[in-house]
């Protein structure tokens, strides 16, 4: 009798939860504006990078990408890559057409040598599917110091920016993006790209979450200052990051769930809380602490095959 009690306490805690995850999403959906498919087109920002040319006469045609339902398999991660037509460095255009969006894909990263691999492989299968222009940047911290991503988003981002690239993705290497509609462009004002990870049940954990894997046009990041340098190992910098945002009238968008989804490939190690919890709410910190405040140590820059290495002391 006590077992059969019990069962059905568990089981009405089971079903609570789930009426809670339900809920939650069927919430965030309707207090979230979502972009719909029918209109991305019209608010992506149309430019490419200063230096980029194409013998290519007619301009790609980007409607039927955004009507792409196909997911990609994940084991694609354990395949080669393809480097045909991969420039060095990681740079890549179509060249059955011409590209009208440029984008540099900013990757902070530290002592993960076998997901970098993957996540390389992966993602120029998935991006060269987009007919965009594109080039993988990976900051690597090599010091001993506590890790600081926002700091190296900075500087692999003032790296895209002096290579004349107009839009930023911010890209952590553990999300993978899974449709091809969720086109690697910037958007008129900034997007979170990851807005439903397996991780939370592809379910958005709350409206303000702006990390990830972000997009924004550069002109707006160096208007904010870019991120916080302030961040050393874990949390924060993100919430710091929209708090910018908003500071700078800035409103975040995303695609519709269905077309945002991503895979979180590695379980996350267990980490440290960030050392500064204050965020930058206030205009004078936010001018004092960002692109304008950046300061390090290029080790070396290396022009691999599939990405831009750029080695940095902190």
């Amino acid at each position: 009798m006590r077992y059969a009690t019990k069962k059905k306490f568990l089981y009405l805690v089971f079903i609570i939860l789930v009426l809670i995850l339900l809920l939650h999403g069927d919430i965030t959906r309707k207090t979230n504006v979502f972009i719909e498919k029918r209109k991305i087109l019209s608010v992506l920002h149309d430019e490419t990078s200063e230096n980029f040319t194409s013998t290519a006469i007619v301009d790609c045609d980007y409607y039927d990408i955004i009507y792409d339902d196909t997911k990609l398999p994940l084991n694609l991660i354990d395949g080669d890559s393809d480097i045909y037509r991969i420039k060095k460095g990681g740079e890549y255009a179509p060249t059955e057409c011409k590209a009208r969006f440029s984008t540099a894909i900013v990757v902070p990263y530290r002592d993960r040598a076998e997901l970098l691999r993957s996540f390389l492989v992966y993602m120029h299968s998935f991006l060269r599917r987009q007919y965009i222009h594109y080039r993988i940047y990976v900051v690597e911290q090599v010091d001993s110091q506590p890790y600081n991503r926002a700091k190296l988003i900075n500087i692999g981002a003032v790296t895209a920016m002096r290579a004349g690239y107009p839009c930023l993705i911010l890209h952590d290497i553990d999300l993978l993006p899974i449709k091809v509609a969720n086109i690697y462009a910037c958007t008129k004002q900034p997007r979170h790209m990851s807005s439903t990870v397996n991780k939370f049940s592809f379910v958005l954990p709350y409206l303000k979450l702006f990390g990830g894997v972000t997009a924004i046009i550069a002109n707006q990041f160096k208007n904010i200052n870019g991120m916080s340098n302030r961040y050393f190992e874990w949390g924060g910098e993100d919430d710091d990051f929209y708090a910018r945002l908003e500071s700078h009238k800035l409103k975040l968008c995303r695609f519709e769930p269905e077309t945002s989804e991503y895979h979180e490939i590695a379980p996350r190690l267990q980490r440290k809380r960030n050392v500064r919890m204050q965020q930058s709410r206030f205009p004078e910190d936010i001018a004092e602490d960002g692109l304008s405040s950046l300061k390090y140590t290029e080790v070396a820059t290396v022009l691999h095959p599939l990405f831009t290495h750029i080695m940095v002391d902190l």
